[in-house]
């Protein structure tokens, strides 16, 4: 089965100029679905003895999960996955973070519209995405990705509310009327997004846990901006600062990492 996944080689032209375009694509197969099922078990275990940082019935989210689970190392610091991002993105990327998010059974609740860039630390940077893996299959009912195509264009906004159905739109209101496209993922599926990508994600219905692993990258040369966020906080890092080093490894360096 190893044989049908999805390599860096196999991207085509279009489907990077489909992503840059959009701001999104669905690559399938980046892992296989014996290794979803590894990292599912692996995620859920972590889930009861990590503190999740959101609040709230959306997502129990776990973020910098590889360095609390050194059995998550192999998948943040997949050399494939990395290198997909990479011929996505065009330039040379870092590892920003990674984190775990669950959508518990029955939890009603929606992931609203936003756009992931604005809540982060980030001063220069050229391009980021995340690469948002299904460890389980996620159809619509179970909380998959819903994007707005184009939307990646939309820059200078702050922060949304991810509980508020209204936060994103009341920015952009011209936005509420753009195409919007579901997609749903099989097991070891992969959707990449830029995170300037407006997004959000469905209510889980079913009577299982929805457990994605998202590894987000970040151009290589990105600085710091003195901004409170969770992974930059304990590190005291001066305005300006080149974001690198063990925790920020460069995705050339991933076959070397785990």
């Amino acid at each position: 089965m190893t044989g049908s996944l999805t390599r860096p080689k196999d991207l085509s032209e279009e489907t990077i100029q489909t992503y840059r375009q959009r701001g999104f694509v669905h690559i399938p197969r980046v892992i296989s679905q014996e290794e979803a099922e590894h990292y599912r078990g692996v995620a859920l275990d972590l889930s009861h003895r990590m503190r999740s940082l959101h609040k709230g019935p959306v997502f129990v989210q776990l973020v910098n999960a590889w360095q609390e689970e050194p059995a998550l190392r192999p998948l943040t610091l997949h050399p494939d996955i990395g290198a997909i991002a990479q011929r996505l993105a065009g330039i040379p990327l870092r590892l920003w973070h990674d984190h775990i998010l669950i959508k518990q059974p029955h939890n009603n609740a929606a992931t609203e519209f936003h756009q992931d860039f604005p809540y982060w630390p980030h001063a220069t940077s050229r391009h980021t995405l995340s690469a948002w893996i299904a460890l389980v299959d996620v159809p619509v009912e179970r909380g998959c990705m819903t994007f707005i195509p184009g939307s990646h264009s939309v820059s200078d906004l702050k922060p949304q509310n991810l509980e508020d159905s209204s936060s994103f739109f009341s920015m952009r209101p011209d936005l509420a009327w753009r195409e919007r496209i579901t997609i749903p993922l099989k097991a070891g599926d992969c959707t990449f997004h830029h995170g300037l990508c407006a997004h959000m994600a469905t209510p889980n219905m079913t009577d299982e846990p929805r457990v994605a692993h998202i590894v987000i990258f970040m151009d290589a040369a990105t600085t710091y901006r003195k901004k409170k966020h969770i992974v930059t906080d304990p590190l005291a890092l001066e305005e300006g600062r080149l974001l690198e080093g063990e925790l920020f490894p460069a995705v050339d360096d991933f076959g070397h990492q785990t």
